[in-house]
């Protein structure tokens, strides 16, 4: 008989889905409407204190050392070794801001180490 593979419950995958769409939806917002739009950009450039602003300054050095790329595929990797829905939820959101924030590299290879996982064997009840 073969273990039963690692598959989230229903609930859990409402969850994960409403995760995933709100991690989609704000780095999307944070791109396009403080990021690439130039008078929201400059502005915060020039020292507006808003909290579209110290979010924009927040992705800009997050962006600069790659951490969403890395956090994502580090939680990749791990669920990969050891299925969980909290690793799964951690990686899921942090690829969707690397994919759209320009960490595409490393949230690219996360989001299919997190499709790999999802054909893992389950952890053994302990």
């Amino acid at each position: 008989m073969q273990p039963a593979l690692f598959l989230p419950t229903a609930c859990q995958m409402n969850w994960l889905t409403l995760i995933a769409l709100l991690s989609l939806g704000e780095a999307l917002y944070l791109r396009y409407m403080a990021i690439e739009y130039a008078p929201v950009s400059l502005a915060c450039q020039a020292g507006l204190d808003t909290w579209l602003c110290a979010t924009f300054r927040l992705a800009i050095v997050l962006f600069n050392h790659s951490a969403f790329g890395y956090v994502a595929l580090g939680m990749a990797l791990l669920n990969l070794l050891r299925p969980s829905i909290l690793l799964l939820t951690i990686a899921l959101a942090a690829s969707a801001f690397g994919l759209v924030l320009h960490n595409a590299n490393l949230a690219g290879m996360a989001a299919a180490l997190l499709m790999l996982s999802l054909a893992r064997p389950a952890p053994a009840a302990e």
